[in-house]
């Protein structure tokens, strides 16, 4: 798995192979400032969906895990993505973990919008953005 680093962002911590799944054409994970980042990429529909979803569900299994979900090179999106990134926003609470999202796009941050969903994810332009915001964000009990 090659990596590239970001402007502003230290370089991808490769994985141990099996901790997480391997990278499928709509999504890869790895570490990152003690993040683990599930990046999105391409279409996410009910197709594609599946894929995505075995990324999501094995980063926010772990008990008190911090996660970022980067929708930066996400092409399209519909419904099934925000079925997505709800279920990984109910998984990681249920577990006291953290959730961040990195989105800069017009029309998706336009859909979380419709969605009513951008007070609940709070999406940001950075990976670091995402998880000031996420280690920010109250409690299970809290909200």
């Amino acid at each position: 798995m090659g990596t590239t680093a970001r402007p502003s962002v230290s370089a991808p911590v490769p994985l141990p192979p099996g901790l997480l799944p391997d990278r499928c054409c709509n999504a890869r994970t790895y570490l990152m400032q003690g993040f683990t980042v599930v990046e999105v990429q391409g279409t996410v529909d009910l197709a594609t969906a599946p894929g995505v979803q075995l990324h999501l569900d094995a980063a926010t299994q772990p008990a008190g895990a911090r996660v970022i979900v980067d929708l930066r090179p996400v092409d399209f999106f519909d419904c099934a993505a925000l079925t997505l990134l709800c279920r990984a926003y109910r998984r990681i609470r249920a577990r006291d973990g953290h959730l961040g999202v990195v989105c800069v796009r017009p029309w998706h941050l336009r859909i979380l919008t419709a969605g009513g969903l951008d007070p609940l994810f709070k999406p940001t332009t950075t990976i670091e953005g995402a998880a000031l915001t996420a280690l920010a964000a109250p409690k299970t009990g809290d909200n």
